[in-house]
């Protein structure tokens, strides 16, 4: 009967490894000492993390009127649910460079690269969660509590889980960003489908769509040429043989590469948590601004010199627009035609009028209050969607420039639609953390599968020390450049693409199946998730 060990080698080679790739030097074959505290480690972190978001979660509700907790409960689960496959789908990426290197035992780098997650979601900024909720249909994030609302939101955080599951199961390294960003569009399509004929109805956010896809379609490219200049420049510079060599046996690599290794998975597992933790916060903000109005829908700040300075920005804006309003004109409705203009992203002259008296009666409102915190619970919701309006319009002047305008006049816009987001657009601590844990966690229990896919099954030869690191350094440059810029960009396609362009680089070959079911994956993400999101939406429209 033939020793295990043949077996190994016979399929090493089937695989297109070498006979040095075997179980008996396997990075996930032997679990290191610290592997015996990972359940501990694990429920005691979930214990802690749930024990402090429901604490602030019911400190925060205290000023709630009516909290629907069913409803709650169930699209807090599902939103944190997206985030943690996100962690163990796309932050597996993470981690295997450093597992196939030997540079960290996988236990302990699926915990490290899972607590650098958390950190870089409870650092991020915000802008990335906001950028993707702008892509969504406007009326649906005014009327975000109502039947069309909640379907928009359960629709397309159920369509990108059924596909982010789906191809976790087969081991693709699929994008979570590309598949949230599919599952918005879809529910724009099919929001614009269900409107009644001839009625203004704002479906999809082309202009910021195209940006956010073009990142999508260019990240991948960066990835592989990048990541294949970086090795041949590295193979140029160090001439030490052994780095550009499978690893023998179980050998740690050389100290500083390493060093370089664990740094750059770092440095990746936090630009991660930064970028595509924020999708989750958007969409949990939706849900708490849809479920709790009273609690959620304004920044309740006590600060009374926040209050002062959104109103001289909102009288300074309003002076600005003076200067553009054509003499004799009349708006009557100056709420309907400011929404008429967000919802067609067309602007005349009457829209230029309508938004100076919309700004002047919404801060009149505002400024009978000593801060908003004082802002009666009866009136929260009006007040929000009426600013929120507000911000739509000005980014039609200052990012679409639809009204041209004199530097000094632009720079009182900007200087006022910075104070309208910074009202609307908050995220509270405790939901940094839940999108952190679920992310976080999500690292730790699902990574296998995708670490396989990519340490092995990529390219030819097992990845070599240089390869490793030229495709982390690339990911994490790249990622942390889109969340600096405010777009999202796939971990999973930078770091897959990275080392199948090393791989080539290195003369290693690609095992083209492989590559084949990626791009066909990348391929199919997007219309799948439109596809799906659209049918979801237009199905629990008849739920709600």
């Amino acid at each position: 009967m033939p020793r295990r060990e043949e077996h190994d080698v016979t399929d090493a080679t089937n695989a297109g490894l070498s006979p040095q790739h075997t179980r008996a030097h396997h990075p996930l074959e032997h679990p290191s000492v610290v592997g015996k505290w990972f359940t501990p480690i694990f429920l005691a972190i979930l214990l802690g993390g749930l024990a402090y978001i429901g604490y602030a979660l019911a400190q925060d509700l205290q000023s709630a009127t009516y909290v629907p907790w069913i409803l709650l409960g169930l699209a807090l689960l599902i939103a944190l649910g997206f985030e943690f496959v996100n962690g163990f789908h796309d932050t597996a990426n993470a981690v295997a460079t450093v597992i196939y290197t030997r540079s960290l035992p996988a236990e302990i780098a699926v915990i490290w690269s899972g607590f650098f997650n958390f950190l870089g979601v409870v650092l991020s900024s915000g802008a990335v969660a906001f950028g993707i909720v702008s892509l969504l249909p406007v009326e649906l994030i005014l009327q975000v509590g109502s039947g069309a609302g909640l379907a928009m939101v359960f629709a397309l955080l159920a369509a990108a889980i059924i596909w982010n599951l789906g191809t976790w199961y087969l081991g693709l390294p699929s994008s979570s960003s590309h598949t949230l960003i599919g599952s918005i569009i879809g529910v724009g399509l099919a929001n614009q489908f269900m409107a009644s004929q001839g009625s203004a109805t704002s479906g999809v956010d082309w202009s910021q769509a195209s940006n956010i896809g073009l990142s999508l379609l260019i990240s991948p490219l960066i990835g592989f040429v990048c990541s294949a200049l970086l090795l041949l420049a590295l193979k140029l510079l160090v001439r030490n043989k052994a780095l550009y060599e499978e690893p023998k046996g179980n050998q740690p690599p050389p100290m500083w590469i390493r060093g370089l290794l664990i740094f750059t998975c770092t440095g990746v597992s936090f630009a991660h948590g930064s970028n595509d933790g924020q999708k989750g916060m958007g969409l949990i903000m939706l849900i708490l601004i849809g479920l709790v109005p009273t609690a959620f829908a304004l920044n309740r700040t006590p600060d009374a010199q926040y209050l002062r300075a959104y109103e001289i920005a909102s009288h300074n804006v309003e002076a600005a627009l003076q200067k553009y309003v054509k003499p004799g004109l009349t708006v009557t409705d100056a709420r309907a035609e400011v929404s008429n203009a967000v919802k067609t992203k067309k602007w005349n002259d009457n829209t230029t009028l309508a938004l100076q008296q919309f700004v002047h009666s919404s801060t009149e409102q505002i400024s009978k209050f000593p801060t908003l915190e004082a802002v009666p619970t009866s009136l929260i919701g009006n007040i929000r969607n009426d600013i929120y309006l507000i911000g739509e319009a000005l980014k039609l002047i200052d990012k679409n420039k639809l009204l041209p305008m004199q530097a000094d006049d632009l720079n009182a816009v900007k200087a006022y639609h910075a104070a309208v987001d910074n009202a609307t657009k908050f995220i509270p601590l405790w939901v940094k953390v839940a999108v952190a844990l679920a992310l976080g966690l999500g690292t730790m229990v699902g990574w296998k599968r995708i670490v396989v896919t990519v340490g092995e099954k990529i390219g030819k030869t097992h990845l070599t020390y240089g390869q490793g690191a030229a495709a982390e350094v690339v990911a994490m440059v790249t990622i942390g450049a889109a969340d600096h810029l405010g777009l999202p960009v796939s971990t999973t396609h930078v770091l897959s693409s990275g080392v199948a362009g090393t791989m080539a680089a290195n003369g290693s070959g690609l095992q083209w199946s492989t590559v084949r079911n990626m791009l066909l994956a990348w391929v199919l993400t997007l219309p799948a998730s439109i596809a799906l999101s659209s049918l979801l939406f237009i199905l629990l429209r008849q739920v709600f």
